[in-house]
């Protein structure tokens, strides 16, 4: 990788052994963990040792290991460069710009990880089922979840290293909690019919227990102030109401996840609201930003590589200005702003408000 004979960017939170010595070299030691690869064997996988030296340095490099002198290397370790179609070339459905009835998931989008390919790899194929019965298609939105968040990201902003999924990139992550997954897609299994009629009930159940226990905590106590109360000054849930207690565990721990935190849950869905009513105003496909009056070109060019299909979209493109923004805005509540042109005459952009952030 370091003659040049590989150009690929390699991904930023697995680095290569070679990596590690070149960017940390004032580090004086390097852990490395040996993982047994399965029940009945006696290979291990060398974590922390990835490489992609020439076979004979990576024997040598292994026996300098304490303890692993005499190991055997039965498979020597290798670098992938893959090529990557552009994700900023994708609708938010994963349907590619260019090519009609193409949807693209995985590490072809630019994105590294298991759980990133698969959770692509669901939405693409739903989409291709909904375009081949000619429904609407399923577009999570940033407020819903971290496919939502990951799918945004690649198609508005695109990636220039292998992508991976953290909770630090969305901005709604307390709302993610891993026992509200089914709640927040509910509304999308149902309309796509994605589960069976029974896990649904049981779902519909769960929200339903959810919501009763959470009202009921938060108007109810055995003593001064709420059971609501006593938790966010207590964190306890020793005294709470025994028919509570005997709920099932997920629906226990979800109510008391949002009376806890109920301060920051509110805030939360404040700022989503306030955010939806930019998100819902539609782009008309096909509009030449180079003819839209008061436009910088750096955003028109920007716009033009896009295609944002939504206005909050738009505004999360990087180079693209809240005035530009609200250029775009007034045009399309003026109905002026039409695929192909744009119709009548724009405001000055000092004229204009822009869209609360």
């Amino acid at each position: 990788m370091y003659s040049g004979e590989i150009k690929g960017v390699g991904p930023r939170y697995c680095p290569s052994i070679e990596d590690k010595f070149v960017r940390f070299a004032d580090k004086p030691r390097h852990i490395l963990f040996l993982e047994p690869e399965g029940r009945n064997t006696d290979e291990y996988y060398v974590n922390g040792l990835s490489t992609s030296m020439p076979f004979e340095v990576q024997v040598e490099l292994v026996h300098s290991i304490p303890g692993l002198e005499q190991a055997v290397i039965l498979r020597p370790a290798y670098a992938v460069e893959y090529d990557f179609a552009p994700p900023t070339q994708l609708q938010l459905s994963l349907e590619s710009k260019k090519l009609e009835n193409l949807f693209l998931a995985g590490q072809i989008n630019g994105t590294s990880g298991y759980e990133e390919a698969a959770g692509q790899g669901l939405v693409a194929g739903i989409n291709a089922v909904q375009k081949v019965r000619g429904g609407a298609p399923l577009v999570i939105s940033r407020d819903e979840g971290y496919i939502g968040v990951m799918i945004d990201d690649l198609v508005t902003k695109g990636t220039s290293e292998p992508y991976r999924m953290f909770t630090s990139r969305a901005e709604y992550r307390l709302l993610f909690n891993h026992g509200s997954a089914e709640l927040r897609m509910l509304n999308h299994a149902e309309s796509l019919r994605l589960l069976q009629p029974k896990r649904l009930q049981n779902i519909r159940l769960k929200k339903q227990q959810i919501e009763a226990w959470v009202a009921r905590l938060e108007l109810a106590g055995d003593g001064p102030g709420s059971w609501g109360d006593r938790l966010r000054r207590e964190a306890t849930s020793a005294s709470l109401p025994a028919e509570f207690l005997a709920e099932p565990g997920p629906v226990q721990d979800e109510v008391l996840y949002r009376v806890r935190y109920r301060g920051y849950h509110e805030r939360e869905l404040r700022q989503i609201e306030k955010l939806h009513d930019v998100e819902r105003i539609q782009i008309p496909a096909g509009v030449d930003y180079s003819a839209v009056p008061g436009l910088r070109r750096e955003s028109a060019l920007k716009l033009a590589k896009i295609r944002p299909s939504t206005l909050g979209q738009a505004s999360r493109i990087s180079g693209v200005n809240p005035a530009d923004i609200s250029i775009l805005l007034v045009l399309i509540k003026a109905g002026r702003l039409r695929g192909g042109a744009v119709g009548g005459v724009c405001p000055p952009p000092s004229s204009v408000s822009p869209p609360e952030a």
